[in-house]
């Protein structure tokens, strides 16, 4: 579920030297959900969080990244209230359709891009990211306003690529991080104050690589806790 999408090109460079851009989400938003494997790591990565934490029904949550809302759908059961928020015009459309479609009465979506000055409001029992921080130049800040919009005691969840050599993706373009090992991940979540870090593999995503061999390519949840 990807972060990204807002209007306009920020030239950076990927880990490794290679060029990158922002890429805008928008005109894929109508087709995203079409791709079964998509859908798939999405549940996958969502019966992880439901496992690795004690949702209830007094919770309310800030899907970060949340695309078309694949995963803030997953679990709105489990909790109080949803709060969907992406920087994708197109995907948050979706999303709104959805929502309207089911008469879900405790999802709200949030168009929001903190790398293009926009700030993180609200308060939340539980943060989940998923698939959106390889996506997000500055990780570091981003993961500094999670601690702070958490409640003491709250949870944040990173769904994320393992390091992958720049493999996983066909093209660059959005693309500002090769996945993450999990020990630089949990480093970043110490420095932005979590304690309790635990991790897990969510999910794992086969692709083909060049014309005659795939590749499998692991997906982790790593879980910290605001002290």
């Amino acid at each position: 579920m990807p972060a990204g999408g807002t209007p306009g090109v920020v030239a950076a460079k990927m880990r490794g030297g290679m060029d990158t851009v922002r890429k805008n989400f928008d005109p894929e938003a109508a087709v995203w959900d079409e791709d079964p494997g998509r859908v798939k790591v999405a549940t996958d990565i969502a019966r992880a969080v439901i496992a690795q934490t004690h949702l209830t029904s007094d919770m309310d949550m800030l899907d970060f990244g949340c695309g078309t809302g694949l995963i803030s759908l997953a679990l709105q059961p489990f909790v109080r209230s949803v709060t969907g928020m992406d920087s994708s015009r197109g995907m948050l459309d979706v999303f709104r359709n959805k929502i309207a479609v089911s008469h879900t009465g405790n999802v709200k979506v949030v168009l929001l891009d903190p790398e293009m000055a926009g700030v993180l409001k609200g308060h939340y029992h539980l943060v989940v990211c998923s698939m959106t921080l390889h996506h997000v130049k500055a990780v570091e800040p981003l993961l500094k306003q999670f601690y702070q919009v958490l409640n003491p005691d709250g949870l944040v969840c990173i769904a994320d690529l393992d390091a992958d050599g720049g493999r996983f993706h066909s093209s660059p373009e959005g693309v500002f991080h090769a996945g993450f090992s999990r020990e630089a991940m949990r480093r970043k979540l110490l420095t932005a104050g979590f304690q309790d870090i635990r991790v897990t593999q969510a999910a794992q995503i086969e692709k083909p690589i060049g014309d005659s061999r795939t590749e499998v390519f692991t997906v982790f949840l790593m879980t910290g806790r605001k002290q």
